[in-house]
């Protein structure tokens, strides 16, 4: 399979800032657009001209756009669903500053100050399964209780009901991150 990669700046996009074509002689008629960090990746047949290239990398910034806007909460709603989850699931000792998107995170999933309980969550969460985002709430929530990942830890985080579900979900995004190379551990997300 030849893949060809191709950079361009199409359009700002809720913090992409760049469009990356990846070509592939194996692909004949899907077209297709995923979030890589900072860029919108789309990939699609390496025989589609320059024209139909210019087509479908809008269409699908368009798409991305307007589905960021319906699936990407703001930062206070980002705190609200923080605080259900909490109210849900941990005791009262949790400890909750503020709670905001990162787009800095880019090996973490998200991150919490113990002392301060402040979080931020990687933009790269945006667009996935609302359970996965709620895991990763509840995950550096439950850090302001346990810095460690210890039995504890864990024993209070499984009282989310899709903790093991989540943890396999973000074990495979990292494991097509790494390009199937190292085996992450989502323990240190």
């Amino acid at each position: 399979m030849r893949v060809v990669n191709r950079y361009r700046r199409v359009m700002e996009l809720h913090g992409v800032t760049r469009v990356r074509i990846q070509r592939s002689t194996r692909r004949r008629r899907t077209i297709s657009a995923r979030i890589d960090g900072d860029e919108l990746v789309v990939l699609m047949p390496a025989g589609l001209s320059a024209d139909e290239e210019q087509f479908w990398v809008e269409k699908m910034a368009k798409r991305f756009q307007v589905r960021q806007r319906r699936t990407r909460p703001s930062d206070s709603e980002l705190l609200k669903r923080a605080r259900q989850l909490a109210a849900a699931y941990l005791p009262d000792s949790v400890r909750i500053g503020s709670v905001q998107w990162s787009d800095r995170q880019q090996r973490r999933w998200g991150s919490c100050s113990v002392e301060t309980g402040d979080i931020r969550i990687s933009t790269r969460l945006r667009g996935l399964p609302t359970w996965v985002l709620d895991y990763v709430l509840l995950h550096e929530m439950t850090h302001t209780l346990f810095v460690d990942h210890d039995s504890q830890f864990w024993t209070l985080l499984s009282a989310y009901p899709y903790t093991e579900r989540a943890r396999g979900f973000l074990q495979g995004l990292d494991f097509v991150d790494n390009g199937g190379g190292n085996d992450p551990d989502v323990t240190s997300h």
